[in-house]
């Protein structure tokens, strides 16, 4: 099952599930952030069933929705700061050439290897552990709360003093939690983990600052468990061209770290397991147009699907005037 969320013409949000072409609105259904902590706080509730009991209503054209511009985040918060955009780095083998240079370079002796190598090796050694152990923690950073994500077909706009604006096409687990702080996962989206790629090359120190940038998923959650081999396709239009256009690949059969890692290594800090709040978390890639030696321009149009996911992410490339670091930001005393 796939969920998303619209803007009906009256302006009213509803939420829509499907299971193949036909999509539907769920009856009674006020946004997927309601469904989802209704079934958490209902022991043995899952989400088709629950969605299944309160019914079907109107059908909905996904695709005229989508060009007119009211597909909405396929889950959002009431409050934008209780909703939480994180992700998670060095965890992909990426293809059948990358994957053996990465392993080659990975076998170096140690004191040769950069840090990021280290790190790519530990998950090698220890990301995927058996017997329901914690393996090794993997590259984590920050992104934003609710206020960075842009809808799917929205622009992602990058600020002024951005040396680079490059996509990142990943998957994202999509989770809520329970009023007793478990965290419980809505299901699996296509991301956009926009970066700039040219200022955490610079230092790696600078990962931190090159992350904090607008994001978008979806448009539809993928309800339940995540295929082993996901095989999805990047591109980027300019105009009616095609400036680049690549597979990536995510699932377990071509990650370093198993899902289960990635998520104890976030949930295991009580900060994110505050009740209520949301949590998109992008799970990483290794195909980047930036390494292909791509530089975007305003106005160039992303675009990452893949099969099982639902409708493609599109989002558009602009540029943030109001954030510009050319003239240094005033804090006033009280």
């Amino acid at each position: 099952m796939l969920l998303s969320q619209i803007r009906k013409p009256d302006g009213s949000i509803a939420v829509v599930a499907r299971e193949g072409k036909e999509a539907y609105e769920v009856k009674g259904a006020a946004s997927v952030h309601a469904l989802a902590l209704h079934c958490a706080e209902t022991p043995g509730l899952d989400l088709k069933s629950h969605i299944a009991a309160l019914g079907f209503g109107a059908a909905v054209d996904l695709d005229r929705a989508y060009g007119e511009g009211r597909i909405l985040p396929p889950i959002t918060h009431p409050d934008p700061a209780h909703l939480h955009v994180t992700g998670t780095g060095l965890t992909h083998l990426g293809s059948a050439a990358t994957r053996d240079a990465m392993h080659q370079k990975a076998a170096a002796a140690e004191e040769t290897l950069t840090d990021s190598m280290k790190m790519f090796r530990m998950g090698l050694e220890n990301g995927k552990p058996a017997n329901g152990s914690a393996g090794v923690q993997p590259e984590w950073f920050y992104k934003g709360n609710g206020t960075c994500v842009v809808a799917p077909g929205g622009d992602l706009a990058s600020p002024l003093f951005a040396e680079d604006a490059g996509e990142e096409p990943e998957l994202a687990g999509i989770y809520v939690i329970g009023g007793d702080g478990t965290p419980f996962r809505v299901g699996f989206a296509l991301s956009n983990e926009f970066s700039d790629h040219v200022m955490e090359r610079r230092n790696y120190l600078y990962l931190a600052h090159s992350k904090l940038r607008p994001s978008s998923f979806g448009p539809e959650i993928r309800i339940g468990a995540l295929p082993q081999d996901v095989r999805g396709t990047s591109r980027i239009r300019r105009g009616a061209q095609v400036i680049f256009e690549k597979p990536f690949l995510s699932g377990e059969a071509n990650m370093s770290h198993s899902i289960a890692n990635l998520e104890h290594h976030h949930f295991k800090y009580a900060l994110f397991r505050q009740p209520g709040d949301v949590h998109v978390h992008m799970f990483g890639t290794a195909t980047l147009s930036f390494a292909d030696g791509v530089t975007t321009e305003p106005g160039d149009r992303f675009e990452i699907s893949a099969p099982g996911f639902g409708l493609p992410l599109h989002n558009g490339l602009a540029i943030d005037s109001r954030a510009d670091d050319r003239k240094r930001v005033a804090v006033h005393a009280l």
